[in-house]
């Protein structure tokens, strides 16, 4: 899929569909294994890439409470729920989308030259794409980070480790609560496995767990323009090296033309556009992809194409509903940890019919509901990695446990798409003639996500699932249907959140008087040293015992047998 390709594919015949048939055709074709393996890697590059694009979409669901805020640890930010598509944008998508390919196709007829657009097109696509490549290669050095930095791991006897920044040591805990964690002396180095028992130089040392936290935690960027523009931003510092790498690829990209650069592009283009872009329900994702399936449709017989291959939009649109099943997987799956705690509710209600004023107190009882709190999925591969037995992909941690969830619905999304590509393909031969992949693909997602709900008995569930934020409440009292379990809301309030807080703000004036201000602003700020606690008193050994350790403290050793050793009497118990 190289750029000229690319463009040249927008241009002709504006389309986003697979590649034309061969001259002849041959049923003999269907079992080379050259194109096999040509078929097999268009499908795997799309399913890759959408995969990707789905799992870094994922955030706290409406039917889970936000994280705990760990000691020590900034309070994280209200959850943004995205500006997805309204019912709206799924009928005007298709008609703009038209309207601006068949501009195109009519000024190509005019131009008689299509190199003109497709250079212009091609700067516009690069510029448009760093942003993209900025993002896929900050959530890769992010992957790369947990690896070497990771928060857990355990080693060969299931024994669970947490790594703390902030104590710059490694703790030994009993269960998720990292705050009574027991340090372990002799893993001083901010590494897992088999090198957490490194005991480099102290400045070493110090450097290497500054070296994590700058990597682990956010920045602050900021950037002001006096009149225009003032705003502020976090990021962790593998975004801004991302943000590099796009712009040095772009850069070659734009000079040497070279294919793998323009795929590299293309993928990045489309997992961002999957990160940004939602459905709000299913109900408009179907209508959305409905819509486009009319055009595509209509717009690759109407311009006579002759070859073409697999465009963007053939990944992004159906990415769209396939990312958002990935979601509704999510939102079930805390949906079935939420807990009811009963409630006393007391009314009073007047009594008629006396001359005196009589109320009467009734009191009755309700459930509330409680959500779990939400553990992220994104970011774990290396908790993951560190966790998992060999042989084995289910981690043993059960902080790590908690962020995997099964995925009926997206995983049946993904089947659809395949055997969608496969139709494509083959019916590509067949007719010797471009097919629009819309016409197989939208109802290979839609097709198999309804389904799926109406095999599992979810239709309802799935159909007032939305996120546009109305279900995201808490302290919520409902009634339950002693009978059929079914609840109904009694009472209900929003989430309160902090943005929503009146707060007075002083602001001192600076120091050149209360008129100066930033003219022009862009500043980068690393984050604040972690404090260092102190871990001596109370620490165990994991191993033979350390004879110039203090009084009192515990020693574990051949055997994991606790022993206390006192000073003085030479008495051991």
């Amino acid at each position: 899929m190289s750029a000229d390709n690319i463009t040249t594919n927008i241009t002709q015949d504006a389309s986003n569909s697979t590649s034309a048939a061969p001259r002849v055709f041959s049923y003999d074709m269907l079992l080379r294994p050259e194109f096999l393996l040509i078929e097999a890697q268009v499908i795997f590059s799309a399913l890759s890439i959408i995969w990707l694009g789905s799992h870094a979409s994922l955030r706290r669901p409406p039917s889970a409470a936000p994280p705990r805020t760990k000691k020590g640890k900034r309070k994280p930010k209200p959850d943004q729920y995205a500006e997805g598509l309204s019912a709206s944008d799924a009928i005007m998508l298709p008609i703009m989308a038209g309207i601006v390919l068949m501009g195109l196709y009519y000024l190509i007829e005019w131009l008689q030259d299509p190199d003109v657009l497709n250079k212009f097109l091609r700067v516009y696509l690069s510029l448009a794409s760093i942003a993209s490549l900025g993002k896929l290669s900050g959530d890769f050095l992010d992957l790369l980070t947990s690896l070497v930095f990771p928060d857990v791991w355990a080693d060969r006897s299931g024994i669970i480790y947490h790594i703390d920044s902030q104590r710059r040591c490694q703790l030994l805990c009993d269960g998720d609560d990292v705050e009574t964690g027991t340090p372990v002396e002799g893993k001083v180095s901010p590494f897992p496995g088999p090198l957490s028992g490194l005991r480099p130089p102290v400045r070493v040392n110090k450097l290497l767990w500054e070296i994590r936290h700058l990597f682990t935690e956010e920045w602050k960027v900021r950037l002001a323009i006096h009149g225009v523009f003032s705003g502020e931003t976090s990021l962790k510092l593998n975004s801004l090296f991302g943000f590099c790498v796009s712009m040095l690829v772009t850069l070659v990209y734009y000079l040497t033309g070279w294919n793998i650069f323009s795929n590299l592009l293309g993928s990045a283009f489309s997992y961002a556009a999957l990160t940004l872009m939602s459905p709000t329900s299913f109900g408009i994702g179907t209508m959305v992809l409905v819509g486009l399936f009319v055009y595509d449709i209509v717009m690759v017989f109407y311009t006579g194409k002759g070859a073409s291959m697999l465009g963007l939009g053939d990944i992004v649109i159906p990415g769209l509903l396939m990312g958002l099943a990935l979601r509704f997987d999510l939102y079930r799956h805390y949906q079935k940890k939420i807990k009811r705690e009963p409630v006393e509710l007391s009314s009073e209600v007047a009594v008629d019919g006396s001359s005196e004023a009589v109320t009467v107190t009734n009191t009755e009882t309700q459930y509330k509901t409680i959500k779990a709190p939400f553990t992220d999925p994104k970011g774990q591969w290396g908790n993951k990695f560190w966790t998992s037995k060999f042989g084995s992909l289910s981690p043993v941690a059960t902080s790590i446990s908690a962020a995997t969830f099964s995925k009926p619905y997206f995983y049946a999304t993904v089947a659809g798409y395949a055997l969608g590509m496969i139709v494509t393909l083959a019916m590509l031969l067949v007719f010797q003639h471009g097919q629009p992949a819309l016409l197989y693909l939208v109802p290979g997602v839609t097709g198999s996500v309804w389904l799926t709900a109406l095999l599992r008995g979810e239709l309802r569930d799935m159909w007032n699932y939305t996120e546009n934020g109305s279900l995201d409440t808490e302290d919520v009292v409902v009634e339950v249907d002693e009978k059929t379990g079914e609840t109904k809301e009694v009472v209900a309030k929003k989430e309160t959140k902090e943005d929503g807080e009146t707060k007075a703000v002083v602001k001192k004036p600076a120091a050149g008087g209360e008129d100066d201000h930033d003219v022009f602003l862009f500043a980068i700020t690393a984050p604040k040293e972690a404090p260092i606690t102190s871990h001596v008193a109370g620490s165990i050994h994991l191993g033979q015992p350390d004879r110039r350790s203090d009084a009192g403290r515990a020693t574990l050793g051949p055997g994991r047998r606790l022993r206390r050793i006192r000073r003085g009497g030479g008495r051991r118990e």
